[in-house]
């Protein structure tokens, strides 16, 4: 089957956005319809959402470098005004609350900051951000009341004195957003964005979220477009829903009806319309889902693939800046802190964990999305510049919906020259088949590969055509591009299943079996890595190099030097050496203490008792239990930790294996982590948390049988399978990841 897409021709030249304002201008960053471009060069910011304040400020070092070893260039944040100010003048920015320091952090790492200010946030925090006295200020809200802009001003001014100067053009701050999922109110943007600069923030590029048709000032605010294959925002009896089952597709539709739909109705916005992009600015995103976070109502879980299948979509269809929101989970700062029924919002939240199932999880591990995605972005470093100048094609035949599984979903990004062609088979719930056998015509001369292909369930390809490498041109390959390294070298990974297809210059195209030895062209050479090696390849990227390694342990980095974590005592390490084509082992300082992996004593202390099957609703949506209810029903484990565990040197971590509704950690009677089951293992840091400075109890509570909450479908087998209700504690493992360690 030979598939075709007809390439758009004839794009008019860039025009320049208006953004910077000559104000703002700084960094040497520029905006055009295309892309945002640094000293004249198109760049693709990767930016992921960290909450300061929902992180220990001893970990914002180690988190920030390893946002840098995923790829990510921008660290984004928000500010939430509760968290700061939860009575009125007494501003706190200390501890994990020092937002100036933060900034100066993420600058230390070689990341620019994308600060959101609010005062709306949302968040899943409580009151969206607001703390209680504004909640309950008699003003119109999120409007230009005099009374609500008298208290935003006072907001604004605070925070302004904590960044000291930090959020002024020319610093670590490259853009500010103004509110958050604000639909029918531009009006009050513009005046959000005078009060900023009135107490003193500033930056070049301010941004506003323009997902659910919302009306924006034109001119006033970069719009920024999300994308979430899964949500907890429907009901728990709902299917997979269409506003989700759009992220799977090939589109230029950028706008999403469902993101924060549910709590739009109750904020007082009226209905909004689906909105094209805006023809000023190109497209750009900023939160494309990191992984999800938790209602008791509905707990969607996405896996690796899921998280970035969406994310390889949004650059097959043009996307100029990857935003992703989670990327790295983290804590609720205190108790009562979190989005409620009791507040009038639609979900009850987890209350302290805020984990999101992000690549960078809440303890600090990585997960699986973390590998995918860093492919991805080492290409955009790579080759990102040269996206600004390749429009994004659809095929010439679409799918039928997005219900239809059965039509191969691709496009190409490419200028009728060059290019890459883009293909996913992959979407949850509902997995895709194999596709046919297929070849892809592009435009009037090229076809590829030279077989027809059977693209396996699960593929995510990025595919180059016309590149060229030193003085030869890649007419095509059947493998993904990772980077280009000095020499130049074309590295390229297999995709699972498929066979390599390779075409230089004129040469017949010849399939290549994936090694770790480069072939050789004019001027340059190809490296085609087996698809198994790439959770193991990590690139990274200075302004003076950009190089290759290789290990199955965790890298970070920042411009001076590269650390290694790892729970075995002598971990590998290779970089590529383009020159000679090897690999060259690297010095990996001693580990300093034993690599330990030890169970947990556990004693039981009290049985569970049988759970109500709900405890009361807000419309359809279950009610979270609470701590009388969790008291009387969960069954209660003493947990004992190993000596060893002790030493901060480990930087141990609690796994916990279990099966039930809530759980809790509890230390002296004193809730420090929790968590609403969905079939993941639940990963708690033992210093972050203070588990060994008291009496450790896991609170369990059991899932009634009757229970309607939604959970995943291997959550959802395992209650299937279970009579009565469900309550297991399978195992509690204590794991030394050992110190950030020195590779040279």
């Amino acid at each position: 089957m030979d598939l075709s897409v007809t390439p758009r021709t004839g794009d008019a030249a860039p025009l320049a956005a208006p953004m910077p304002a000559p104000a703002d201008s700084a960094r040497a960053l520029t905006v055009t319809d295309r892309a945002i471009l640094r000293a004249g060069v198109p760049w693709v910011p990767v930016s992921g959402e960290l909450h300061y304040s929902r992180i220990p400020r001893a970990r914002w070092g180690e988190r920030v470098r390893q946002l840098r070893a995923g790829g990510i260039t921008v660290a984004s944040t928000y500010v939430f005004w509760l968290h700061h100010v939860a009575r009125r003048g007494e501003p706190r920015f200390d501890g994990s609350l020092d937002v100036g320091a933060f900034v100066d952090e993420c600058a230390s790492a070689g990341l620019d900051v994308a600060l959101r200010i609010g005062p709306w946030a949302h968040g899943e925090a409580r009151n969206g951000g607001f703390p209680d006295w504004v909640q309950q200020a008699p003003v119109a809200h999120r409007t230009d009341d005099p009374g609500y802009l008298a208290l935003v001003a006072e907001w604004f001014g605070q925070l302004a004195a904590a960044l000291d100067g930090r959020a002024r053009p020319g610093g670590p701050i490259v853009a500010i957003q103004l509110e958050n999922e604000l639909y029918d109110r531009p009006e009050h943007l513009v005046t959000l964005k005078r009060l900023a600069r009135e107490a003193g923030i500033a930056a070049p590029l301010w941004t506003a979220t323009a997902w659910g048709g919302a009306q924006l000032p034109r001119e006033e605010v970069f719009p920024l477009y999300g994308g979430y294959g899964d949500g907890f925002w429907t009901e728990p009896d709902a299917p997979w829903d269409d506003t989700f089952r759009q992220h799977y597709f090939f589109t230029h539709e950028w706008d999403d009806p469902g993101v924060g739909a549910d709590v739009r109705a109750t904020q007082g916005f009226g209905e909004t319309v689906r909105d094209a992009a805006s023809p000023l600015f190109p497209p750009a995103t900023c939160e494309l889902a990191g992984g999800m976070a938790t209602a008791y109502h509905r707990r969607p879980w996405p896996v690796g693939a899921d998280v970035a299948a969406v994310a390889h979509t949004k650059i097959g269809n043009g996307s100029m800046w990857q935003g992703y929101y989670m990327y790295a989970g983290g804590t609720n700062p205190g108790p009562d802190l979190e989005e409620t029924h009791a507040t009038g919002y639609p979900n009850d939240m987890v209350r302290l964990s805020y984990d999101f199932h992000a690549p960078i999880g809440q303890a600090g591990d990585l997960r699986e999305s973390s590998s995918l995605l860093r492919g991805q972005h080492a290409f955009l470093d790579a080759c990102g510049a040269s996206l600004a100048g390749l429009p994004s094609s659809l095929p010439d035949v679409l799918p039928d919906g997005v219900h239809d599984r059965e039509t191969l979903r691709w496009v190409v990004r490419t200028d009728g020259a060059s290019g890459f062609l883009f293909v996913t088979t992959h979407q949850p719930h509902e997995p895709l088949p194999p596709s046919a056998p297929t070849r892809f015509r592009i435009g009037d001369d090229l076809v590829l590969p030279e077989h027809p292909v059977v693209l396996p369930p699960g593929t995510l390809a990025r595919w180059p055509f016309g590149l060229r490498i030193g003085d030869s041109r890649v007419r095509w390959a059947t493998a993904s591009v990772l980077t280009v390294l000095p020499g130049p070298t074309l590295v390229l990974v297999a995709e699972a299943g498929v066979p390599v297809e390779l075409a230089i210059d004129d040469e017949p195209a010849r399939v290549v079996e994936p090694s770790f030895e480069p072939l050789s062209v004019a001027g340059g050479s190809v490296l085609v890595l087996p698809s198994a090696e790439a959770p193991q390849l990590w690139v990274r990227s200075t302004d003076s190099e950009r190089t290759l390694h290789r290990t199955a342990a965790e890298l970070s980095w920042d411009d001076d030097s590269v650390r290694i974590r790892s729970r075995d005592a002598e971990p590998v390490v290779e970089r590529y050496e383009p020159s000679t084509g090897s690999w060259v082992a690297l010095a990996v300082a001693p580990r300093g203490v034993p690599a330990r992996i030890s169970d947990a004593a556990i004693a039981p202390l009290a049985a569970a008792q049988h759970p109500p099957d709900d405890y009361g609703f807000a419309g359809q949506r279950h009610s979270a239990p609470d701590s009388d209810a969790i008291d009387a029903h969960a069954a209660v484990f003493g947990i004992a930790l190993p000596g060893w565990a002790r030493d901060p040197r480990h930087d141990a971590v609690v796994e916990i294996d279990w099966a039930g509704d809530v759980g809790e950690l509890r230390v002296d009677g004193r809730r420090v982590d929790d968590r609403f089951w969905d079939g993941s293992r639940w990963t708690a840091s033992v210093q972050d948390l203070g588990l060994l400075s008291g009496d450790l109890t896991l609170h369990l509570l059991p899932l009634a049988a009757g229970s309607t909450v939604w959970v995943p479908e291997a959550g959802a087998a395992r209650r299937a399978a279970s009579i009565g209700p469900l309550l297991s504690l399978d195992s509690v493992r204590v794991v030394s990841r050992g110190p950030w360690r020195a590779v040279d």
